[in-house]
């Protein structure tokens, strides 16, 4: 996911996308937890898209 994807996003969409992803990192640090995950860097790609989508949300707010 590309910041500039995000941009042009509204803010419920945005919304919307920060709480899927914030449910994808709890699935992942489930499985983690469970040992049923192998490929580890789901959950770094996961953590940068939610701060991605945070940041753009940050901006709109400021526009």
């Amino acid at each position: 996911m590309k910041a500039s994807e995000l941009q042009g996003k509204d803010q419920a969409a945005l919304a919307k996308e920060l709480n899927d992803l914030l449910k994808a990192q709890f699935g992942l640090r489930m499985q983690i937890a469970t040992q049923q995950l192998n490929n580890t860097s789901q959950l770094k790609k996961v953590r940068r898209d939610i701060a991605r989508v945070k940041t753009v949300i940050k901006q709109k707010d400021g526009q």
